[in-house]
């Protein structure tokens, strides 16, 4: 009995830093769309778009907890939520490598064409 206490206060302790995570990394998404905004970047605007609004529809559908953030303790350890939750990451992940690759390329082209 004492392990499956330890287990459940280890997930707990992992979820709440994982809940101070999600907030910075919409901000910072929503920054950088506003900044492509402000200069012009259509392009860049339009690719980033579908995430920012995925991450406007999955923060206002989150459930109801007392703090902010998308994963209640509770569930998360269900494993559809839990598969659904990882691929959810990879994708991301690689949208976000993906677009890495893209701002570097604009950033050199730019440079080299001055």
């Amino acid at each position: 009995m004492h392990y499956f206490r330890t287990v459940i206060v280890k997930n707990v302790i992992c979820i709440d830093k994982l809940l101070t995570l999600v907030l910075p990394e919409y901000l910072i998404h929503f920054f950088f769309c506003v900044m492509f905004l402000c200069a012009a970047e259509w392009l860049t605007l339009f690719l980033n778009l579908p995430l920012l609004a995925y991450h406007v529809w999955r923060y206002t559908s989150r459930p109801v907890m007392s703090c902010p953030g998308l994963y209640d303790p509770t569930t998360i350890m269900n494993a559809d939520i839990l598969a659904y939750c990882q691929k959810e990451g990879w994708c991301k992940l690689a949208f976000y490598l993906l677009s890495f690759f893209y701002y570097l390329y604009g950033m050199i082209y730019v440079l080299v064409s001055s």
